[in-house]
């Protein structure tokens, strides 16, 4: 008997709660005038906003950041490099719009091209590059190879049909998917990612009317340095962007807007906001006591328990946060225990944006399996236990 309730005492699992706040729909102070909207913060790795952001909808020109993230990517792969000269067909020289006035005559180099369409949005250069890049050489082959592409990267919400963003059934994206572009060719293309800061680009004199960046936020001084502009009938005004202020960046996307006034004051409105009202805070810090669970047959009764890893995230600075923690762990523990041992889990969310994180639990120092004296204790309370309430089920707490 001795044996068979040591064994069922020590299987008893209990969830405690560490800090408890409710948890409500988020009242971030911001109502943005865009349809739809997907806001990120890099440090944090926290969405400070999402309306409609998995919602697929004609990108327009944003459209092009999936087609140069490929063209990075073959860059880096050796497929390609920025000295590569590629020619021009027909179907290119055909598109009208926003163009760098590509014939077919040129052999433009790959530098050229993403200039082309960074800064001047080239359709005739998106489908220069789509053409290149192509496992059939043609437009329609490169936007299967897209919309492969996107699904490999986890992108939802993305059909393409073609290159450049030119309105065609079926072409869509969700605002978040294009964020997530955004975020691969920040975070994984640095090399590349100076050209979107580039404000003026004329290939051989031939656009000296179209030479210009259309993103409003380059010229504003507030760290913008990306992304692109698109505008269709259907899309309305978006953008996506980019800002960094200090050791933050945030990277947004915006639809769905009236006008180009109206997108860029909108653009300078979610950077102003996402800045100014959230500030990065300590949560957690690692190593610091944040409960005690009690050991079985341990020569302590307890440990104490701490997070493994400091915890930041980015925090209203006027609202209340809405921080619930929820700590679960084995109780009690059975001994003997090792500090640094994983023996629970802390799940943090914060109301305000909805983000999580789950952090291991250590123990914080070692405890022995106790002496004779100890198990013998054991043993005569759950001996006890059962003489009280009538029977050996009745000595073992619910689980």
């Amino acid at each position: 008997m001795f044996s068979s309730l040591l064994t069922k005492a020590a299987a008893i699992f209990l969830a405690a709660v560490f800090v408890c706040a409710p948890l409500t729909a988020a009242a971030q102070g911001y109502e943005t005038q865009a349809g739809s909207a997907w806001v990120y913060d890099h440090a944090s790795g926290q969405v400070l906003m999402a309306v409609n952001a998995d919602v697929p909808l004609p990108p327009a020109s944003m459209s092009k950041l999936m087609t140069l993230l490929m063209t990075f990517e073959a860059l880096r792969e050796g497929r390609l490099t920025l000295e590569t000269r590629v020619p021009v067909s027909e179907h290119a020289m055909s598109f009208g719009g926003s163009t760098m006035f590509l014939n077919t005559q040129d052999r433009p180099t790959i530098e050229e091209l993403i200039r082309g369409v960074v800064i001047v949005s080239g359709n005739d250069a998106s489908v220069v590059l789509g053409e290149a890049l192509s496992p059939d050489g043609t437009e329609a082959g490169f936007a299967t190879l897209m919309t492969q592409r996107a699904q490999q990267l986890g992108l939802t919400q993305s059909t393409f049909r073609n290159a450049s963003g030119w309105p065609a059934e079926g072409h869509r994206m969700s605002m978040h998917d294009l964020g997530l572009v955004a975020r691969h060719i920040i975070e994984d293309f640095p090399e590349y990612y100076t050209y979107f800061a580039e404000t003026e680009f004329d290939y051989e004199g031939r656009s000296p009317a179209n030479r210009f960046n259309r993103n409003p936020l380059l010229t504003l001084g507030i760290g913008a340095d990306g992304l692109k502009t698109g505008h269709t009938q259907e899309a309305g005004y978006g953008l996506v962007g980019s800002a960094v202020q200090g050791d933050r960046r945030v990277t947004f996307v915006i639809s769905g807007l009236p006008s180009a006034e109206v997108r860029a004051a909108e653009a300078e409105r979610i950077v102003t906001w996402a800045f100014r009202q959230f500030v990065m805070g300590d949560v957690l810090r690692e190593g610091v006591e944040i409960a005690r669970a009690a050991v079985f047959l341990g020569a302590e009764d307890s440990v104490g328990l701490a997070a493994a890893e400091d915890v930041r995230m980015l925090l209203p600075a006027l609202l209340d946060p809405e921080i619930e923690a929820t700590l679960t762990y084995t109780t009690p523990l059975p001994a003997p225990v090792r500090a640094g041992d994983v023996v629970g889990e802390l799940h943090i969310v914060q109301g305000i944006t909805g983000f999580e994180a789950r952090v291991p639990v250590l123990a914080m120092a070692d405890v022995a399996r106790g002496g004779p004296m100890v198990r013998l204790r054991a043993a005569f309370a759950d001996v006890m236990g059962m003489v009280r309430g009538g029977g050996e089920e009745a000595a073992l707490p619910a689980s």
